[in-house]
């Protein structure tokens, strides 16, 4: 019975949705193509613009692609 309230209160806390906040934050002059157009798939327009996205091994790829011009928000 106490375990059975551990996992509910663990369960309770825990907010995984599922989805991916992400937010541009280094412009992409002088990158290839590809990462211009894989940051234009993520959905982002602007610098410093935030994204909600779902959290699919695609997703991951994208944002491991550029990684060095995104960040995860939370």
């Amino acid at each position: 019975m106490a375990s059975e309230k551990k996992a509910a209160a663990h369960k309770a806390g825990t907010k995984n949705t599922g989805k991916l906040k992400i937010k541009w934050v280094v412009s992409f002059i002088s990158c290839t193509g590809d990462m211009r157009q894989t940051i234009r798939g993520l959905g982002l327009r602007r610098m410093h613009q935030v994204v909600e996205r779902e959290d699919t091994p695609a997703v991951r790829g994208m944002i491991h692609k550029v990684r060095h011009l995104v960040e995860v928000v939370e």
